[in-house]
Protein backbone atom coordinates (compact mmCIF):
# COMPACT_ATOMS: atom_id res chain seq x y z
CA UNK A 1 0.00 0.00 0.00
CA UNK A 2 1.65 3.21 -1.20
CA UNK A 3 1.83 6.49 0.69
CA UNK A 4 -0.52 8.07 -1.86
CA UNK A 5 -3.09 5.33 -1.25
CA UNK A 6 -2.84 5.88 2.51
CA UNK A 7 -3.29 9.61 1.98
CA UNK A 8 -6.37 9.11 -0.19
CA UNK A 9 -7.90 6.76 2.37
CA UNK A 10 -7.19 9.27 5.16
CA UNK A 11 -8.92 11.95 3.07
CA UNK A 12 -11.94 9.71 2.62
CA UNK A 13 -12.02 9.08 6.40
CA UNK A 14 -12.19 12.80 7.15
CA UNK A 15 -14.34 13.78 4.18
CA UNK A 16 -16.72 10.89 3.40
CA UNK A 17 -19.02 10.89 0.43
CA UNK A 18 -21.85 13.39 0.58
CA UNK A 19 -25.12 12.06 1.91
CA UNK A 20 -23.53 9.22 3.78
CA UNK A 21 -24.57 9.21 7.43
CA UNK A 22 -21.72 8.96 9.89
CA UNK A 23 -21.84 9.28 13.67
CA UNK A 24 -18.04 9.06 13.75
CA UNK A 25 -17.84 12.17 11.58
CA UNK A 26 -19.77 14.10 14.23
CA UNK A 27 -17.25 12.92 16.81
CA UNK A 28 -14.37 14.10 14.60
CA UNK A 29 -15.97 17.52 14.17
CA UNK A 30 -16.45 17.67 17.93
CA UNK A 31 -12.78 16.76 18.49
CA UNK A 32 -11.66 19.51 16.08
CA UNK A 33 -13.86 22.05 17.86
CA UNK A 34 -12.47 20.98 21.26
CA UNK A 35 -8.89 21.42 20.05
CA UNK A 36 -9.74 24.85 18.60
CA UNK A 37 -11.44 25.95 21.83
CA UNK A 38 -8.52 24.77 23.98
CA UNK A 39 -6.02 26.62 21.75
CA UNK A 40 -7.78 29.98 22.29
CA UNK A 41 -7.06 30.39 26.05
CA UNK A 42 -3.60 28.87 25.62
CA UNK A 43 -2.52 31.55 23.12
CA UNK A 44 -4.27 34.30 25.12
CA UNK A 45 -2.57 33.24 28.37
CA UNK A 46 0.90 33.11 26.77
CA UNK A 47 0.45 36.55 25.18
CA UNK A 48 -1.08 38.18 28.25
CA UNK A 49 1.48 36.64 30.63
CA UNK A 50 4.36 37.84 28.45
CA UNK A 51 2.89 41.31 28.13
CA UNK A 52 2.11 41.54 31.82
CA UNK A 53 5.55 40.33 32.93
CA UNK A 54 7.36 42.61 30.47
CA UNK A 55 5.24 45.57 31.54
CA UNK A 56 5.95 44.97 35.22
CA UNK A 57 9.65 44.33 34.63
CA UNK A 58 10.09 47.48 32.54
CA UNK A 59 8.45 49.58 35.25
CA UNK A 60 10.59 48.00 37.98
CA UNK A 61 13.77 48.64 35.98
CA UNK A 62 12.86 52.14 34.82
CA UNK A 63 11.21 53.54 37.95
CA UNK A 64 12.80 51.72 40.88
CA UNK A 65 16.11 49.92 40.42
CA UNK A 66 17.49 51.44 37.23
CA UNK A 67 19.70 49.32 34.99
CA UNK A 68 22.29 49.36 37.78
CA UNK A 69 22.00 50.62 41.31
CA UNK A 70 24.93 51.64 43.48
CA UNK A 71 24.31 51.51 47.23
CA UNK A 72 26.52 53.95 49.09
CA UNK A 73 27.53 52.88 52.59
CA UNK A 74 26.41 55.17 55.39
CA UNK A 75 28.82 57.42 57.25
CA UNK A 76 31.19 57.62 54.27
CA UNK A 77 32.41 60.79 52.59
CA UNK A 78 29.97 60.16 49.72
CA UNK A 79 26.88 60.35 51.98
CA UNK A 80 27.48 63.51 53.98
CA UNK A 81 25.79 66.05 51.70
CA UNK A 82 23.92 66.65 48.47
CA UNK A 83 27.10 67.98 46.88
CA UNK A 84 29.07 64.81 47.65
CA UNK A 85 26.34 62.60 46.17
CA UNK A 86 26.17 64.70 43.00
CA UNK A 87 29.96 64.65 42.72
CA UNK A 88 29.84 60.85 42.99
CA UNK A 89 27.14 60.72 40.31
CA UNK A 90 29.31 62.89 38.06
CA UNK A 91 32.23 60.47 38.49
CA UNK A 92 30.11 57.44 37.59
CA UNK A 93 28.52 59.18 34.58
CA UNK A 94 31.98 59.39 32.91
CA UNK A 95 32.26 55.59 32.71
CA UNK A 96 31.84 54.20 29.20
CA UNK A 97 28.34 52.79 28.62
CA UNK A 98 26.66 54.87 31.34
CA UNK A 99 24.11 57.35 29.97
CA UNK A 100 22.53 58.91 33.08
CA UNK A 101 23.14 58.81 36.83
CA UNK A 102 20.68 60.11 39.44
CA UNK A 103 21.47 60.22 43.17
CA UNK A 104 18.70 59.14 45.52
CA UNK A 105 18.13 59.23 49.26
CA UNK A 106 15.33 56.96 50.47
CA UNK A 107 13.90 56.21 53.90
CA UNK A 108 10.81 54.64 55.43
CA UNK A 109 8.72 57.33 57.07
CA UNK A 110 5.27 58.10 58.39
CA UNK A 111 2.90 60.40 56.50
CA UNK A 112 -0.14 62.18 57.85
CA UNK A 113 -3.07 63.18 55.67
CA UNK A 114 -6.40 64.80 56.34
CA UNK A 115 -7.71 61.97 58.52
CA UNK A 116 -5.24 59.12 59.02
CA UNK A 117 -1.56 58.23 58.93
CA UNK A 118 0.26 55.67 56.84
CA UNK A 119 3.74 54.36 56.31
CA UNK A 120 5.44 55.61 53.14
CA UNK A 121 8.59 55.09 51.12
CA UNK A 122 10.13 58.56 50.95
CA UNK A 123 12.24 58.96 47.82
CA UNK A 124 14.39 62.08 47.58
CA UNK A 125 15.52 62.57 43.98
CA UNK A 126 16.75 65.37 41.71
CA UNK A 127 13.71 67.12 40.18
CA UNK A 128 15.27 66.74 36.70
CA UNK A 129 14.65 62.99 36.99
CA UNK A 130 11.02 63.58 35.98
CA UNK A 131 12.13 65.57 32.94
CA UNK A 132 15.17 63.65 31.65
CA UNK A 133 14.47 60.02 32.49
CA UNK A 134 12.65 58.25 29.63
CA UNK A 135 11.09 55.63 31.93
CA UNK A 136 9.61 58.26 34.26
CA UNK A 137 8.21 60.10 31.26
CA UNK A 138 6.83 56.91 29.69
CA UNK A 139 5.44 54.99 32.65
CA UNK A 140 4.42 57.66 35.16
CA UNK A 141 1.03 59.12 34.36
CA UNK A 142 -0.07 62.33 36.05
CA UNK A 143 -3.56 61.74 37.40
CA UNK A 144 -3.82 65.14 39.07
CA UNK A 145 -1.73 68.34 39.00
CA UNK A 146 1.57 68.87 37.15
CA UNK A 147 5.33 68.72 37.66
CA UNK A 148 5.80 72.49 37.28
CA UNK A 149 6.11 73.47 40.96
CA UNK A 150 8.28 70.46 41.73
CA UNK A 151 10.65 71.21 38.84
CA UNK A 152 10.81 74.95 39.55
CA UNK A 153 11.73 74.40 43.18
CA UNK A 154 9.61 76.99 44.97
CA UNK A 155 11.56 76.63 48.20
CA UNK A 156 12.03 72.85 47.86
CA UNK A 157 8.82 72.13 49.78
CA UNK A 158 6.86 70.41 47.02
CA UNK A 159 6.12 66.70 46.76
CA UNK A 160 4.89 64.23 44.16
CA UNK A 161 2.96 61.29 45.58
CA UNK A 162 1.57 58.00 44.28
CA UNK A 163 -2.12 57.62 43.47
CA UNK A 164 -2.64 54.86 46.04
CA UNK A 165 -1.12 56.71 49.01
CA UNK A 166 -3.04 59.84 47.96
CA UNK A 167 -6.26 57.82 48.11
CA UNK A 168 -5.37 56.29 51.49
CA UNK A 169 -4.57 59.70 53.03
CA UNK A 170 -7.42 61.49 51.19
CA UNK A 171 -5.03 64.02 49.69
CA UNK A 172 -5.25 66.08 46.49
CA UNK A 173 -3.07 68.53 44.62
CA UNK A 174 -2.58 71.67 46.70
CA UNK A 175 -3.03 69.83 50.01
CA UNK A 176 -0.23 69.53 52.54
CA UNK A 177 1.30 66.17 53.37
CA UNK A 178 3.05 66.00 56.75
CA UNK A 179 5.99 63.62 56.91
CA UNK A 180 7.41 62.30 60.16
CA UNK A 181 11.04 61.14 60.11
CA UNK A 182 13.49 60.38 62.90
CA UNK A 183 16.92 61.77 63.73
CA UNK A 184 19.58 60.32 66.00
CA UNK A 185 21.25 62.77 68.34
CA UNK A 186 24.34 61.78 70.23
CA UNK A 187 24.21 58.28 68.77
CA UNK A 188 21.44 56.92 71.02
CA UNK A 189 18.71 59.54 71.37
CA UNK A 190 16.03 59.31 68.66
CA UNK A 191 13.89 62.36 68.06
CA UNK A 192 10.99 62.65 65.61
CA UNK A 193 10.89 65.44 63.06
CA UNK A 194 7.77 66.76 61.34
CA UNK A 195 8.07 68.30 57.88
CA UNK A 196 5.37 69.62 55.59
CA UNK A 197 5.28 69.50 51.81
CA UNK A 198 2.75 70.83 49.33
CA UNK A 199 1.50 68.25 46.83
CA UNK A 200 2.17 69.41 43.30
CA UNK A 201 1.23 66.21 41.44
CA UNK A 202 -0.30 62.78 41.94
CA UNK A 203 1.09 60.06 39.68
CA UNK A 204 0.55 56.42 38.82
CA UNK A 205 2.80 53.88 37.12
CA UNK A 206 -0.12 51.57 36.34
CA UNK A 207 1.40 48.98 38.68
CA UNK A 208 0.09 49.71 42.14
CA UNK A 209 2.25 47.20 43.98
CA UNK A 210 5.32 49.14 42.85
CA UNK A 211 4.29 52.74 43.57
CA UNK A 212 1.67 52.33 46.32
CA UNK A 213 3.83 54.02 49.00
CA UNK A 214 5.96 56.38 46.93
CA UNK A 215 6.37 60.00 47.98
CA UNK A 216 8.95 62.03 46.02
CA UNK A 217 10.63 65.14 47.44
CA UNK A 218 13.64 67.14 46.19
CA UNK A 219 16.92 65.59 47.32
CA UNK A 220 18.14 68.94 48.71
CA UNK A 221 15.22 69.00 51.16
CA UNK A 222 15.86 65.41 52.29
CA UNK A 223 19.21 66.17 53.92
CA UNK A 224 17.42 68.64 56.20
CA UNK A 225 14.92 66.10 57.53
CA UNK A 226 16.69 62.73 57.25
CA UNK A 227 19.80 61.79 59.21
CA UNK A 228 22.69 59.93 57.61
CA UNK A 229 22.13 57.06 60.03
CA UNK A 230 18.54 56.48 58.87
CA UNK A 231 18.70 57.17 55.17
CA UNK A 232 19.64 54.84 52.33
CA UNK A 233 21.95 56.49 49.78
CA UNK A 234 22.14 55.19 46.23
CA UNK A 235 22.75 56.02 42.58
CA UNK A 236 20.22 55.07 39.92
CA UNK A 237 22.30 54.28 36.83
CA UNK A 238 20.93 54.11 33.29
CA UNK A 239 22.85 52.47 30.44
CA UNK A 240 22.26 52.05 26.72
CA UNK A 241 20.57 48.66 27.17
CA UNK A 242 19.35 47.05 30.39
CA UNK A 243 19.57 43.59 28.81
CA UNK A 244 23.08 43.93 27.42
CA UNK A 245 25.83 41.55 28.56
CA UNK A 246 27.98 44.69 28.89
CA UNK A 247 26.04 45.52 32.08
CA UNK A 248 28.27 43.31 34.23
CA UNK A 249 31.41 44.90 32.80
CA UNK A 250 30.09 48.36 33.71
CA UNK A 251 29.24 47.14 37.21
CA UNK A 252 32.77 45.80 37.70
CA UNK A 253 34.24 49.12 36.55
CA UNK A 254 32.01 51.10 38.93
CA UNK A 255 32.92 48.88 41.88
CA UNK A 256 36.59 49.27 41.00
CA UNK A 257 36.29 53.05 41.32
CA UNK A 258 33.96 53.29 44.35
CA UNK A 259 35.03 50.29 46.45
CA UNK A 260 35.01 49.96 49.44
CA UNK A 261 32.60 52.85 50.02
CA UNK A 262 29.84 51.56 47.73
CA UNK A 263 28.56 48.39 46.07
CA UNK A 264 26.74 48.05 42.73
CA UNK A 265 24.08 45.54 41.69
CA UNK A 266 22.32 44.88 38.39
CA UNK A 267 18.55 45.18 38.15
CA UNK A 268 18.21 41.38 37.85
CA UNK A 269 20.13 40.83 41.10
CA UNK A 270 18.05 43.40 42.98
CA UNK A 271 14.74 41.95 41.77
CA UNK A 272 15.76 38.28 41.59
CA UNK A 273 12.98 36.97 43.85
CA UNK A 274 10.26 38.90 42.02
CA UNK A 275 11.52 37.83 38.59
CA UNK A 276 11.53 34.17 39.69
CA UNK A 277 7.96 34.62 40.92
CA UNK A 278 6.93 36.03 37.53
CA UNK A 279 8.59 33.13 35.71
CA UNK A 280 7.09 30.40 37.93
CA UNK A 281 3.61 31.95 37.67
CA UNK A 282 3.83 32.02 33.88
CA UNK A 283 4.99 28.38 33.73
CA UNK A 284 2.15 27.30 36.03
CA UNK A 285 -0.43 29.05 33.85
CA UNK A 286 0.96 27.45 30.70
CA UNK A 287 1.00 24.04 32.41
CA UNK A 288 -2.70 24.36 33.31
CA UNK A 289 -3.55 25.41 29.75
CA UNK A 290 -1.56 22.47 28.32
CA UNK A 291 -3.57 20.11 30.55
CA UNK A 292 -6.73 21.52 28.99
CA UNK A 293 -5.32 20.84 25.51
CA UNK A 294 -4.37 17.31 26.62
CA UNK A 295 -7.94 16.61 27.70
CA UNK A 296 -9.22 18.02 24.40
CA UNK A 297 -6.80 15.87 22.40
CA UNK A 298 -8.20 12.71 24.01
CA UNK A 299 -11.36 13.41 22.01
CA UNK A 300 -9.38 12.74 18.84
CA UNK A 301 -8.48 9.29 20.12
CA UNK A 302 -12.13 8.58 20.96
CA UNK A 303 -13.27 9.86 17.55
CA UNK A 304 -10.77 7.59 15.78
CA UNK A 305 -11.98 4.57 17.75
CA UNK A 306 -15.54 5.28 16.59
CA UNK A 307 -14.27 5.83 13.04
CA UNK A 308 -12.50 2.45 13.08
CA UNK A 309 -15.63 0.69 14.27
CA UNK A 310 -17.63 2.39 11.53
CA UNK A 311 -15.11 1.67 8.75
CA UNK A 312 -14.22 -1.94 9.65
CA UNK A 313 -15.78 -3.22 6.41
CA UNK A 314 -13.69 -0.81 4.31
CA UNK A 315 -10.56 -1.82 6.24
CA UNK A 316 -11.33 -5.49 5.52
CA UNK A 317 -11.82 -4.81 1.80
CA UNK A 318 -8.58 -2.82 1.60
CA UNK A 319 -6.63 -5.58 3.31
CA UNK A 320 -8.21 -8.20 1.08
CA UNK A 321 -7.09 -6.29 -2.02
CA UNK A 322 -3.50 -5.80 -0.92
CA UNK A 323 -3.68 -3.07 1.71
CA UNK A 324 -1.00 -3.41 4.37
CA UNK A 325 -1.32 -2.98 8.14
CA UNK A 326 1.28 -0.21 7.99
CA UNK A 327 -0.66 1.63 5.29
CA UNK A 328 -3.94 1.41 7.24
CA UNK A 329 -2.21 2.59 10.42
CA UNK A 330 -0.66 5.51 8.55
CA UNK A 331 -4.06 6.53 7.14
CA UNK A 332 -5.68 6.76 10.57
CA UNK A 333 -2.58 8.46 12.01
CA UNK A 334 -2.80 11.10 9.28
CA UNK A 335 -6.53 11.48 9.95
CA UNK A 336 -5.91 12.13 13.66
CA UNK A 337 -3.05 14.54 12.92
CA UNK A 338 -5.20 16.40 10.40
CA UNK A 339 -7.92 16.84 13.03
CA UNK A 340 -5.36 18.40 15.37
CA UNK A 341 -3.98 20.61 12.60
CA UNK A 342 -7.45 21.79 11.62
CA UNK A 343 -8.22 22.61 15.26
CA UNK A 344 -4.97 24.62 15.46
CA UNK A 345 -5.78 26.49 12.24
CA UNK A 346 -9.23 27.43 13.56
CA UNK A 347 -8.20 28.21 17.15
CA UNK A 348 -5.00 30.19 16.52
CA UNK A 349 -6.50 33.31 14.84
CA UNK A 350 -9.31 33.39 17.42
CA UNK A 351 -6.75 33.16 20.22
CA UNK A 352 -4.65 35.94 18.70
CA UNK A 353 -7.73 38.17 18.36
CA UNK A 354 -8.64 37.55 22.00
CA UNK A 355 -5.07 38.36 23.07
CA UNK A 356 -4.98 41.60 21.08
CA UNK A 357 -8.34 42.76 22.45
CA UNK A 358 -7.89 41.35 25.97
CA UNK A 359 -8.30 44.75 27.68
CA UNK A 360 -11.62 45.32 25.93
CA UNK A 361 -12.78 41.78 26.72
CA UNK A 362 -11.92 42.16 30.43
CA UNK A 363 -13.66 45.56 30.52
CA UNK A 364 -16.78 44.07 28.93
CA UNK A 365 -16.86 41.15 31.38
CA UNK A 366 -16.46 43.57 34.32
CA UNK A 367 -19.38 45.66 33.06
CA UNK A 368 -21.56 42.57 32.69
CA UNK A 369 -20.66 41.29 36.18
CA UNK A 370 -21.24 44.69 37.79
CA UNK A 371 -24.52 45.02 35.93
CA UNK A 372 -25.65 41.62 37.21
CA UNK A 373 -24.69 42.55 40.77
CA UNK A 374 -26.69 45.77 40.57
CA UNK A 375 -29.72 43.96 39.16
CA UNK A 376 -29.46 41.35 41.93
CA UNK A 377 -29.04 44.02 44.61
CA UNK A 378 -25.56 42.88 45.56
CA UNK A 379 -23.80 46.11 44.63
CA UNK A 380 -24.81 49.72 45.07
CA UNK A 381 -24.76 52.16 42.17
CA UNK A 382 -21.98 54.15 43.84
CA UNK A 383 -19.52 51.27 44.24
CA UNK A 384 -19.16 49.83 40.75
CA UNK A 385 -15.44 49.11 41.07
CA UNK A 386 -15.28 45.36 40.75
CA UNK A 387 -12.12 44.31 38.89
CA UNK A 388 -11.21 40.92 37.45
CA UNK A 389 -7.52 41.76 37.86
CA UNK A 390 -6.82 43.37 41.23
CA UNK A 391 -4.95 46.64 40.46
CA UNK A 392 -2.96 46.15 43.67
CA UNK A 393 -1.07 43.24 42.07
CA UNK A 394 -1.53 43.60 38.30
CA UNK A 395 -1.11 46.33 35.71
CA UNK A 396 -4.15 48.57 35.30
CA UNK A 397 -3.90 47.98 31.54
CA UNK A 398 -2.32 44.87 30.05
CA UNK A 399 0.36 45.62 27.46
CA UNK A 400 -0.22 43.02 24.75
CA UNK A 401 2.82 41.27 23.34
CA UNK A 402 2.58 38.39 20.86
CA UNK A 403 5.54 36.03 21.47
CA UNK A 404 5.66 34.42 18.04
CA UNK A 405 8.42 31.94 18.93
CA UNK A 406 6.68 30.67 22.08
CA UNK A 407 3.30 30.36 20.35
CA UNK A 408 4.84 28.46 17.44
CA UNK A 409 6.59 26.06 19.86
CA UNK A 410 3.36 25.44 21.81
CA UNK A 411 1.34 24.84 18.63
CA UNK A 412 3.97 22.38 17.41
CA UNK A 413 3.68 20.59 20.76
CA UNK A 414 -0.13 20.46 20.41
CA UNK A 415 0.22 18.93 16.93
CA UNK A 416 2.68 16.32 18.20
CA UNK A 417 0.31 15.58 21.09
CA UNK A 418 -2.54 14.98 18.63
CA UNK A 419 -0.31 12.59 16.70
CA UNK A 420 0.63 10.71 19.87
CA UNK A 421 -2.97 10.18 21.00
CA UNK A 422 -3.76 8.88 17.49
CA UNK A 423 -1.10 6.15 17.59
CA UNK A 424 -3.02 3.55 19.66
CA UNK A 425 -6.31 3.63 17.70
CA UNK A 426 -4.37 3.80 14.40
CA UNK A 427 -2.31 0.75 15.38
CA UNK A 428 -5.52 -1.04 16.34
CA UNK A 429 -6.94 -0.30 12.88
CA UNK A 430 -3.86 -1.79 11.26
CA UNK A 431 -4.25 -5.00 13.28
CA UNK A 432 -7.83 -5.62 12.19
CA UNK A 433 -8.25 -9.10 10.61
CA UNK A 434 -10.29 -9.00 7.39
CA UNK A 435 -11.56 -12.61 7.64
CA UNK A 436 -13.02 -12.03 11.13
CA UNK A 437 -14.69 -8.82 9.93
CA UNK A 438 -16.19 -10.47 6.82
CA UNK A 439 -17.52 -13.44 8.85
CA UNK A 440 -19.32 -11.02 11.19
Amino acid sequence: MTFRASLLFAKRLIFPRAGKKSSARKSIIGAIVCIAISIVPLIAVISVADGMINGMTERIIGLASGHLKTFVYKNTSYAVSTQSLFALAETVSKISGVTHVYPELSVDALASGNRIRSGIELRAVPPKLFQENEAFEKYLTITEGSYDDFLNGNGGKNAIIGEKIASVLSLHVGDTIRIITTNKNGGKTITPRLSSFKISAIVSSGYQELDALWVFIPIEAAFEIVSCANGSFSLIIQTENAFSSNLYKIRTEIDGILSPKALTYTWSEINEAQLENFSSTKMLLIFVMVLIVLVASVNISSALVMLIMERRREIAILKSTGGTARGITLSFLMAGSFCGLLGIVIGTPIGLLCAIHINGIISLIEKILNGLKISLGGLSQNSINEKLLDPAFYLSEIPVKIPVGEIFAVLAFVLVLCMLVSILPAAKAGKEKPLDIIRK
